[in-house]
């Protein structure tokens, strides 16, 4: 859906334009890429990095740079479970935080070293690419709190796709009061 939204903003018609083949799993997209199936893929981190360094395809935009900043990543939980649990949601979000902090105040080598554990299939130069990356198209927020302008977004992409018939407020679903307490 975010594709297809920088491909209209792009005056390129999704529908018309091109040809789009979206009947692959995702998880086969840089494999059926590289054999020779299309001639653009839209790939996560590490596949597209992997397609570099495979000599099978160049990283030529960023669709999250592109679009404008989506909350792509977000924790829900509950109205029942956070009333019971406020010290455990409020200790998590801090958590995240603190990983935020530490992204944003190291280097891609020294995040690389901290993570490498976590992508045991992804060298440890690959990793620092992709932090880099990352750090260059300011990716990674510096705090956990939720904006209005990116829930916005979100909302005007899945409207634009046809999976959203009407706008939610914000306030109704969004309750950054965690994120703002966050240490």
């Amino acid at each position: 859906m975010i594709f297809e939204y920088v491909l209209k903003k792009q005056k390129i018609d999704p529908k018309k334009d091109i040809r789009m083949v979206q009947n692959i799993d995702f998880a086969n997209t840089s494999g059926a890429f590289s054999g020779g199936t299309g001639d653009f893929t839209v790939e996560f981190e590490p596949n597209a990095t992997a397609l570099e360094t495979q000599g099978a395809g160049y990283v030529v935009a960023s669709i999250g740079v592109e679009s404008g900043f989506v909350p792509y990543t977000t924790y829900c939980a509950k109205k029942s479970y956070i009333k019971k649990n406020p010290k455990i949601i409020q200790g998590f979000t801090n958590a995240i935080k603190k990983g935020q902090q530490y992204v944003n105040k190291h280097t891609p080598d020294e995040i690389a070293s901290v993570i490498g554990g976590q992508f045991p299939d992804v060298s440890k130069n690959d990793l620092i690419t992709i932090i880099k990356r990352y750090k260059d198209q300011d990716t990674y927020k510096e705090n956990p709190v939720f904006s209005e302008d990116g829930f916005t977004l979100l909302q005007d992409i899945l409207k634009n796709a046809g999976e959203l018939d009407d706008t939610v407020p914000f306030d109704k679903l969004v309750d950054n009061t965690f994120a703002e307490k966050a240490k």
